[in-house]
């Protein structure tokens, strides 16, 4: 259905009968999950480029940050609204040479972009919604081993990730280190933070708060009906701790928005840059899926019934380069030097200098091309 500017669709997932893009599917598979749920039949999204060689040696890993999905390279179109989201790191001449590498890139467990989340379809023919449970950076990887199974991969030759994906990336080295020969984790903690739960208890309370939310039984609300405006505020507040104050002060600074007054109902170019955000993650995301996927990663600690983060980071074998961001005020550096002591087989973190915040493991292609590049060519 259409909708106009004002009144965004109840929820921006990819739904049953959508055009698929390039995304493929595993088979429905039951997995039961941290919380004690079960799910009987999940499924999860994913596209590949490249092809996977005779003995299975060349297949990387990509996995992405809380509102990516499997769409990391190629443009927008049929099926994926936005543009590949790590367009410069997978590519002919790029890191991830699909002449070279086999890649591949599944949508999250709880996810919104074909993958199995609170807006797919439940055996009762319902969405998920209320009823999806929480679900951790293990179960993503009890999920995406499946995946791997049916893809015939026995050990990825490389499993890479930021944000988010640095905390699943983590967790497969420490849950299968079999199953990883090198890992790259970028701007990621071994552990999520109180101060990182803290900047999440807004968005999710900004989110449940919203009278479209309906407790997270809202997919087949009309459009304009669904907490799209509780969305908005959720990743307007993600927004400011994934960009560093310096860089918003270079940008913005005091200047008003063009034509507008803030002192008589207008805004400042800061808040309209926070607005523009807003509106696109609204038309692409489900509020439940930011929901979910936001306890994932308060739930991230390597070390949860291992004996402690040191004890979770020791049992990665993976060769590993640790990579973060100098002016990150969401994972800041000195946890990637803590991931980089832990990981038995990681040199020095490489802190990357750079204005952008923690968006700079996307923006700083040339460096983290580098790091990815690198890692690549290393041996086991």
């Amino acid at each position: 259905m259409t909708t106009t500017l004002d009144s965004p669709p109840a929820t921006g997932a990819w739904r049953e009968g959508d055009d698929p893009g390039g995304r493929l599917w595993t088979p429905p598979a039951p997995l039961r999950v941290e919380s004690g749920a079960e799910l009987p039949g999940v499924r999860l999204a994913y596209e590949t480029w490249g092809e996977l060689n005779a003995d299975a040696s060349n297949a990387v890993l990509v996995l992405h940050a809380l509102t990516g999905d499997s769409h990391v390279t190629g443009p927008a179109g049929p099926g994926h609204p936005t543009a590949g989201w790590w367009d410069t790191l997978v590519g002919p001449g790029r890191a991830l040479d699909p002449q070279r590498w086999f890649v591949v890139a599944p949508n999250v467990i709880g996810g919104c972009q074909g993958s199995t989340g609170p807006s797919s379809t439940a055996p009762d023919g319902k969405p998920w919604g209320s009823r999806f449970p929480v679900v951790t950076p293990r179960d993503a990887v009890a999920a995406e081993t499946v995946l791997a199974d049916e893809l015939g991969v026995a050990r990825w030759a490389c499993v890479v990730g930021g944000s988010m994906g640095a905390m699943r990336a983590l967790e497969w080295a420490a849950t299968e280190p079999d199953r990883v020969a090198r890992l790259c984790l970028l701007a990621g903690p071994a552990a999520t933070s109180a101060d990182q739960i803290g900047w999440a208890s807004p968005q999710i309370a900004a989110i449940r708060a919203d009278p479209g939310w309906h407790g997270g039984d809202y997919h087949h609300a009309a459009p304009g009906q669904g907490p799209h405006l509780g969305l908005g505020v959720a990743r307007r507040i993600a927004h400011l701790s994934y960009r560093s104050g310096f860089e918003l002060a270079e940008r913005f600074g005091r200047d008003a928005q063009a034509d507008e007054d803030p002192w008589h109902g207008g805004r400042y170019a800061v808040e309209s840059y926070l607005d523009h955000h807003a509106a696109k993650l609204v038309r692409r995301f489900d509020a439940g899926s930011y929901v979910r996927l936001t306890e994932m990663m308060n739930a991230h600690d390597v070390g949860r019934d291992r004996g402690g983060v040191a004890a979770g980071l020791a049992r990665v074998t993976a060769r590993t380069i640790v990579g973060g961001i100098s002016s990150d005020r969401l994972y800041p550096p000195a946890q990637q030097e803590e991931l980089a002591e832990g990981i038995p087989g990681s040199g020095p973190a490489r802190i990357i200098e750079s204005p952008y915040g923690h968006d700079g493991f996307l923006i700083e292609a040339d460096a983290v091309g580098a790091l990815v590049g690198e890692l690549l060519e290393a041996g086991e």
